[in-house]
């Protein structure tokens, strides 16, 4: 199968400041070609005179199936209220409710353009199959709460059948994912650490996300929660991505430069549950790689990384006190999601030989309109509504912002009965 996308804007993200206009040829799941005037035969040709092509959104935190929960329980006033609330739900849910959920959010993260996310949550073997199905990558987590025998007996009995679901299909890598330091132990961590290091995976977890996390830590263990975790040897050099990092101290952001630490920023749930805003600003400046995330739905609401982009922009605007580079927002949802996930060496870049993970986004569209600055346009005017088409691996998953691989309405309905009966249980 040969797609060839015509006289494209391409915005390749390798270079700030750099777009031109050119042809993209896709041929088994990879970028062949990118330049102009390509004259080779192709199955499926697209004119996209009015697009900018552009790498594929990385989501690069987040809790996929807790789209189940979306505007449930929003009026609690912090992150602890809220999550007392959320835990009895999550009790209450089922293999099968995982599959379910974990479809919906896939099919939300295509038509937002994404086509790659890191996932922390249950029955993670349900949300492999979901992403087998679509076709798309993703970072799946094997997630650890509570301590050292819990983490002893999800990675005997779980990791293996996380394993088993995706094998064959190596677009999806696994994490060890310890939850937080307020639920997950001293020893629970450093057993995670020890098999991060066997299976040689990465690890991925919340860190400083709220106030009273980091006043908590210090109370109970005497400084604050990176550089604890840093102490007791559960920070994987070069292999720990950690969500949120709201209130890193600078002592902590040395220890982020040192042990080469990216750092996932989740504005819209931040903001939400009133956790704070990352110095985006001030991270970038100490060679920091930050990504973008959405966090789970039931605490955003939704799984939309040009909403990301957007208020990672304002909210690192109004922190700094000066405008951002719309240009390094863009690589936190591109490159640098696929460098924090490991994944840069096939995604996050439209290159030649690299995978076709790329969205084609129209200009036609009244806000996108004049084009003065395309880098703003993406950052500050676009919605989902204007990425036209989704490809992942050469496939098209989303033409003319129609699913190809899913029946829609039935994926609704199949949600709203699987919800329908938690609340009944």
């Amino acid at each position: 199968m040969k797609t060839l996308i015509k006289n494209a804007l391409v915005i390749p993200m390798k270079n700030n400041g750099e777009y031109f206009r050119s042809d993209i040829l896709i041929e088994g799941g990879k970028i062949r070609k990118i330049e102009k005037n390509i004259i080779d035969a192709a199955d499926d040709v697209i004119d996209a005179s009015t697009m900018i092509a552009l790498p594929s959104f990385v989501d690069a935190h987040t809790h996929l199936s807790m789209v189940l929960m979306r505007n449930y329980k929003d009026d609690k006033k912090n992150l602890q209220d809220w999550l007392s609330e959320i835990f009895p739900i999550e009790d209450k849910l089922n293999e099968n409710d995982i599959l379910t959920s974990s479809r919906l959010g896939i099919a939300e993260l295509i038509k937002g353009g994404c086509t790659t996310f890191a996932d922390m949550y249950f029955f993670a073997q349900a949300t492999a199959k979901a992403v087998k199905e679509a076709g798309i990558n993703a970072s799946i987590g094997l997630t650890i709460v509570s301590d050292e025998e819990s983490a002893v007996d999800r990675y005997e009995n779980r990791y293996p059948l996380m394993t088993r679901e995706a094998d064959g299909y190596d677009r999806i890598v696994f994490t060890v994912a310890p939850h937080a330091i307020y639920t997950t132990t001293k020893d629970g961590y450093i057993k995670c650490r020890e098999y991060a290091d066997k299976e040689n995976l990465k690890l991925h977890t919340h860190v400083s996300e709220t106030i009273k996390e980091v006043e908590d830590c210090i109370k109970e263990n005497g400084t604050t929660p990176l550089k604890y975790l840093s102490e007791i040897g559960a920070l994987k050099e070069n292999g720990t991505f950690i969500a949120h990092g709201v209130h890193l101290t600078d002592e902590e952001l040395d220890i982020c430069e040192e042990k080469g630490i990216s750092v996932v920023n989740n504005p819209s749930s931040n903001m939400k549950l009133t956790s704070g805003a990352l110095d985006t600003e001030k991270l970038l400046k100490k060679n920091i790689n930050v990504a973008l995330g959405t966090d789970g739905a039931s605490s955003n609401n939704n799984l939309n990384m040009l909403k990301e982009i957007n208020i990672a922009a304002l909210s690192a605007s109004l922190k700094a006190g000066v405008p951002i580079d719309a240009y390094e927002v863009l690589k936190m949802a591109t490159i640098n999601g696929a460098k924090a996930l490991g994944l840069d060496y096939r995604i996050g870049t439209l290159e030649e030989g690299k995978d076709a993970d790329l969205i084609l986004l129209s200009t036609a569209s009244v806000n996108m309109n004049p084009l003065n600055n395309v880098f703003s346009s993406i950052v500050y005017s676009s919605t989902s509504e204007d990425i036209k088409y989704v490809f992942s691996f050469g496939k098209k998953l989303l033409d003319n912002r129609k699913l190809t691989y899913i029946d829609e309405k039935e994926l609704i309905k199949d949600v709203n009965d699987s919800w329908n009966d938690i609340l009944g249980r």
